[in-house]
């Protein structure tokens, strides 16, 4: 018999980020991040709505200067206001210390910090400013992300470690090193913050790159040399397909091995594009590796020569756009409905098959084939659709399939 390989997770601190959870084997948490000027309180506020709405569990806002640190509290106070208590991560760089002491209010407003060890601070004042922003950690008890980025990688390190490389017989690839040095700078700055009195279920370490296999190969020795909650994602993923593609490929391997407690999709968004595309990459790729459920899902056939109308394409999308349309309401009202499976299929091959082995399924008639198109629900045909208003009825008969399998007795 062949079986499923099981996920176990890597065992990392439960680290409590207001009322989300991160490590402890909680369910991985999807974050996203605004690219308004946090100093425009409104827009941020309608920004963070919007990411909140679509399922980010986390919302990071830049905070990098005084009018962006003095509007924090007004921007978390306006979300409460209207109902929102999605946790928001302040994202720190180069003035980070400064900011957190002189803007008490935007420390407290804040649920977790995100400070870059590579530019915290340069020459001797590197570590008293990282000291200044993990001892505000530890006064407003609050959450911290330590970010080592390839990009802005503490040069001190990584020119020690590439200095002792060349000393050896055999030296590593400069990348291998650089490679070493994000691993390094990452734990040496959390046993650091732990000394200073940080709680290691305060700590959420990340080392993002922007290729693939240099992620999988720093995360794996990342998760085998510490046990802090992980925040996974590659720092520029890039734009449309490939930006969604490059994320897939890394996360899906990673999280396949149990390693990765937040994650990320550091998506280029197009002219005018929405946010919330990173928000539903990391749910799709959570949600196909069956790790955790977010809205109910269409197996939908692909189309060949046997369907060379386009019908069951247009009723594939607008069944998907229906369930996510009613979601809001249903995840409210029906419980456990997000894990419903819906096929629509296109022909007699694959589609009776498939119809049973969704939840509620139609198959179509293909080119050429009888028109008529059988509905199954829970693997037993019941119903079969005819004429011009196939798509409304099957959509009715979703609505009422919810209702009774997962509406309140």
């Amino acid at each position: 018999m062949v079986r499923l390989a099981n996920i176990t997770r890597h065992k990392t601190h439960r680290v409590e980020i207001g009322s989300v959870v991160l490590g402890g084997g909680a369910p991985v948490v999807v974050q996203s991040m605004t690219n308004t000027d946090t100093a425009n309180i409104h827009e941020t506020v309608q920004q963070t709505k919007q990411l909140a709405d679509a399922g980010s569990e986390l919302v990071r806002l830049t905070v990098n200067n005084e009018a962006a640190a003095g509007a924090v509290p007004h921007i978390k106070e306006q979300l409460l206001q209207d109902g929102y208590t999605v946790p928001l991560v302040g994202c720190f760089h180069y003035n980070g210390h400064r900011l957190l002491t002189e803007f008490p209010d935007c420390a407290t407003a804040l649920d977790k910090y995100r400070i870059n060890p590579g530019n915290v601070g340069f020459g001797e004042k590197r570590q008293s400013q990282f000291d200044m922003m993990i001892e505000q950690a530890i006064i407003h008890k609050k959450a911290v992300r330590i970010g080592v980025n390839w990009g802005s990688l503490d040069q001190d390190l990584s020119a020690k470690l590439m200095d002792e490389n060349s000393r050896l017989e055999h030296p590593f690839s400069a990348d291998a090193i650089l490679r070493q040095a994000l691993i390094e700078s990452a734990l040496q700055n959390a046993a650091r913050a732990t000394e200073l009195g940080l709680p290691e279920n305060k700590i959420v370490l990340s080392c993002k790159v922007s290729r693939v296999q240099d992620l999988i190969a720093v995360y794996k020795e990342l998760a085998n040399r510490s046990h802090y909650a992980l925040h996974v994602g590659l720092t520029e993923a890039g734009i449309g397909d490939k930006g969604v593609i490059s994320t897939t490929a890394g996360l899906a391997i990673l999280l396949q091995h149990g390693i990765g407690d937040t994650i990320r999709a550091s998506l280029t968004p197009r002219p005018g594009e929405s946010r919330v595309k990173e928000v539903l990459a990391c749910q799709e790729i959570l949600q196909s590796l069956s790790l955790r459920d977010f809205s109910p899902q269409v197996t939908a056939c692909p189309g060949c020569g046997r369907t060379t109308s386009t019908y069951f394409q247009h009723l594939a999308d607008t069944i998907q756009t229906f369930l996510q349309e009613q979601m809001p309401i249903w995840k409210q009202r029906y419980p456990g409905v997000e894990s419903m499976k819906v096929a629509v299929m296109g022909c007699i091959v694959n589609g009776p098959g498939e119809s049973k082995h969704a939840d509620i399924g139609i198959s179509l008639p293909g080119s050429g084939e009888s028109p008529v198109a059988p509905v199954f629900i829970d693997g037993v045909k019941k119903y079969t659709l005819r004429g011009d208003v196939i798509a409304d009825e099957f959509k009715s008969l979703v609505i009422n399939y919810v209702d009774n399998r997962y509406g309140n007795p």
